[in-house]
């Protein structure tokens, strides 16, 4: 995966305390792929992270480290420069479903590692799914998602959140800013689109479809407008 920009680095708060932060319950279709990130506190960007498995903290088993080499099913990929790291997720059959921690190692019983709790649940027909889970715009330019969900969760609130400060935006439009706003319309069947316009470079980063209590990533990168680049440089020609 190509290395996202800097404005996917986040400091993330829960109650006051910096922390760890990712989904609570993603869904994946059996065979497909999925990379789910993990956010942590600046003041961490050189400890090690791992992804553990297992209902229990205590009891849970380290499946893989972030940077050392991949797994059979697992990838993780640590970017410290932008407060994240990314598990992905190969080819994944129902016996992958399962309780697991995205974990930043302390190593101290006074300052225990910090982690965060999800449930993974691999299906052969998802509740809840898109068709990538990578999308990109330019700057000023729009950007659209469709999110599909099962026959079960038509009638459950959906949503488009952002990680970043886990705003969420539900069907209908929201203004975000003067150049920017979120669109979500539901056909009440079986998906819904969310459309993002007036796109801008700070609105890059990670985002979640939710459907009900279900999640699925969306990582967003928006792209400089080369016809800004070819004023700045008339500008700057005229000027000198």
């Amino acid at each position: 995966m190509a290395l996202p920009p800097v404005l996917f680095g986040v400091l993330l708060y829960t109650a006051g305390t910096l922390s760890m932060n990712t989904l609570d319950h993603v869904t994946v279709r059996e065979g497909g792929t999925v990379t789910i990130p993990c956010l942590y506190d600046n003041q961490y960007k050189l400890n090690s992270k791992y992804w553990c498995r297992g209902f229990g903290w205590l009891t849970c088993r380290i499946t893989a480290r972030a940077n050392s080499r991949p797994t059979e099913k697992w990838t993780i990929t640590d970017y410290p420069a932008h407060n994240f790291f990314t598990v992905k997720l190969n080819d994944p059959t129902f016996s992958d479903s399962g309780h697991f921690w995205c974990a930043v190692e302390v190593g101290t019983n006074i300052n225990p590692d910090y982690k965060k709790y999800l449930y993974l649940n691999v299906q052969q027909a998802p509740d809840v799914s898109v068709v990538s889970s990578s999308v990109s715009g330019h700057e000023d330019g729009n950007v659209s998602v469709q999110c599909f969900y099962s026959s079960g969760y038509q009638n459950k609130l959906k949503q488009w959140c952002r990680y970043k400060d886990q705003s969420c935006y539900p069907v209908g439009r929201t203004d975000t800013s003067q150049n920017s706003s979120v669109q979500i319309s539901d056909d009440g069947r079986s998906s819904f689109t969310v459309l993002m316009t007036g796109l801008r470079l700070s609105d890059s980063g990670w985002y979640f479809c939710s459907a009900g209590d279900l999640q699925i990533p969306v990582q967003l990168t928006v792209h400089w407008d080369n016809k800004h680049k070819n004023t700045c440089k008339s500008f700057i020609s005229v000027i000198l």
